[in-house]
C-alpha cells in the first residue's frame, strides 16, 4: 500500500529550517505523527513528496515557503485584546502562543509587544519564509474508516477523542 489521499498514514520526521538543530522531530516524543491525507494536516509541499511512498521509506524533502507556511509579510502584524489569550499575563516578545478565532480556530502567533491592555502579535505563522527541510520515514499506511473520512482526520486507537 503507498500513501494517497484518504489513506492514514504514520510517519516520523525531523524538520530543519536552515540551522543545524531541528526545529521539531517525532522522534524526540517516540510517536510518529498520524494523519489522513488529503484533508489539509500537512503543509502541501510534504504532503506532495510523501505520495506514492510505502511503509519503511526513508527520504529526505525540501519544502520552499511557498508550498510550507507561506511568504513572511512584514505588515501581517496585529493589535489584539489579552482577553483572547490564555496567561496574557505572562506573555513576552518573541514568544509563540496560540490565538484562537472564530474563522481560522487555533492559529500560532508571534507577541511582538505586550501592553496593559492589548498584545501586539506577528500573524505570520513562525516558519513563514523559511525553506523547511525533511526527514521522513513512513512507519504505516492503511485505510481510513468510513468515520475518519466522514470527520475529515484521522482517529488513534479506540476511535476518536473529540
Amino acid at each position: 500500500m503507498n500513501v494517497e489521499t484518504n489513506k492514514v498514514v504514520s510517519f516520523h520526521y525531523t524538520v530543519r529550517d536552515g540551522g543545524a538543530e531541528p526545529v521539531d522531530s517525532s522522534r524526540e516524543r517516540g510517536e510518529p505523527l498520524t494523519v489522513l491525507i488529503g484533508h489539509g494536516h500537512l503543509i502541501s509541499g510534504l504532503e506532495k513528496a510523501m505520495m506514492g511512498h510505502a511503509v519503511g521509506d526513508r527520504f529526505a524533502v525540501s519544502v520552499p515557503p511557498a508550498d510550507g507556511y507561506g511568504e513572511r509579510r512584514e505588515d501581517h502584524v496585529q493589535r489584539v485584546s489579552k482577553k483572547y489569550f490564555k496567561d496574557a499575563d505572562h506573555l513576552r516578545p518573541g514568544m509563540i502562543t496560540v490565538l484562537k478565532t472564530r474563522e481560522e480556530g487555533a492559529r500560532a502567533v508571534v507577541v511582538k509587544k505586550v501592553g496593559s491592555s492589548v498584545v501586539d502579535i506577528d500573524l505570520n505563522h513562525p516558519m513563514a519564509g523559511k525553506t523547511l527541510a525533511f526527514d521522513i520515514k513512513i512507519t504505516d499506511i492503511r485505510e481510513a474508516t468510513p468515520e475518519e473520512l466522514a470527520h475529515g482526520h484521522a482517529h488513534g486507537v479506540g476511535g476518536h477523542q473529540h
